[in-house]
């Protein structure tokens, strides 16, 4: 039982430095998901991960990869902290004198730390959203520009580049966004996001902590390092692939700007009919594999730091008293 009794504070921090390692490894690959599943049928700029990604560092830079990571990494630190210090929470509540949870109860428990995360997860996916997708609408807008160019010109001439637009800030999205709509404004697609977060942690917490107990080589022992590595990215693979369609959903419900001839939404069933009928179900699995790349390793390693406590041994050192 001593084992669950971690202070809250660790709990935080811990969860903290998982999500800063774990976003910094993964954002370029989150950021060909977000591409992926919001470009439509009317205009693919991209075939693949790999052509994304690709395809972005010779527009854009190698940081283009990066666009939207600094909303990422400031509001990651609470979010990863609410979610794994809300699941620890509710198991602990939940578990009788010590007793191994019911399949049920570690669900229940999933349940309320994704329903707890959101508060964080809506205005900062929100945000990150924004800045990923502003480079495919910017280079749809450089492509059909100088089509119109070359068809004007009767294809005689060379296409004269065109001034790339001001990308926005998060701060200025920020502005934007309370000014015109409120604080309801970073939280549209609240719901889409409690649709997609609260069944990933209903799936994800219980796989893990079976998959995990699998390891351990003894009761009450703590698994060994590797265990809850694999444990956590197989478990957050598995649960980011079952939410996928939930995840298309989401995306195109905050994204503010489309691209020419792309569907607008005025909500989760209206996105869903739309999706279906003019791109197939298919069009519900855009981006699962590179969420699976995304969300396994930032699991794997959340939990890797989460087990070992690297907070409990900095509070530790602090504490120290000195000679």
């Amino acid at each position: 039982m001593a084992d669950k009794q971690i202070s809250l504070p660790a709990k935080l921090i811990n969860g903290g430095i998982a999500g800063l390692i774990g976003v910094t490894c993964v954002f370029p690959i989150d950021l060909a998901k977000t591409r992926l599943q919001n470009q439509q049928n009317g205009q693919r700029m991209y075939t693949s991960m790999s052509d994304c990604l690709i395809k972005t560092i010779r527009s854009e830079g190698y940081f283009g990869m990066y666009r939207g990571a600094a909303v990422n990494l400031t509001l990651v630190t609470p979010e990863k902290a609410i979610k794994l210090a809300a699941n620890d929470f509710f198991r602990y509540h939940l578990s009788k004198d010590g007793q191994k949870l019911t399949l049920f109860k570690e669900m229940l428990a999933g349940c309320g730390a994704g329903t707890c995360q959101v508060i964080v997860t809506t205005p900062m996916e929100m945000l990150k959203i924004q800045l990923q997708d502003a480079g495919r609408i910017a280079a749809q807008k450089k492509i059909l520009a100088a089509q119109a160019h070359l068809s004007a010109q009767g294809g005689a001439q060379p296409s004269v580049e065109t001034p790339a637009s001001p990308r926005p800030t998060a701060m200025q999205l920020t502005r934007d966004l309370l000014r015109t709509r409120g604080i309801a404004g970073l939280y549209k697609g609240l719901g889409a996001t409690l649709l997609r977060d609260v069944p990933f942690s209903i799936v994800y917490f219980p796989l893990f902590a079976n998959l995990n107990q699998l390891g351990q080589p003894a009761s009450g022992e703590k698994s060994p390092f590797y265990v809850s590595f694999l444990a956590g990215c197989v478990a957050g693979s598995a649960a980011a692939v079952a939410v996928n369609p939930c995840d298309v959903v989401k995306t195109r419900l905050q994204s503010l700007q489309r691209g020419v001839n792309e569907d607008t939404y005025s909500g989760i069933l209206d996105c869903t009919r739309k999706i279906l009928r003019h791109e197939g179900p298919s069009a519900f699995l855009k981006g699962a594999y590179c969420r699976a790349l995304v969300i396994a390793p930032l699991f794997g390693i959340a939990q890797v730091v989460y087990f070992l406590g690297i907070a409990e041994t900095l509070m530790g050192l602090l504490q120290r008293p000195q000679p």
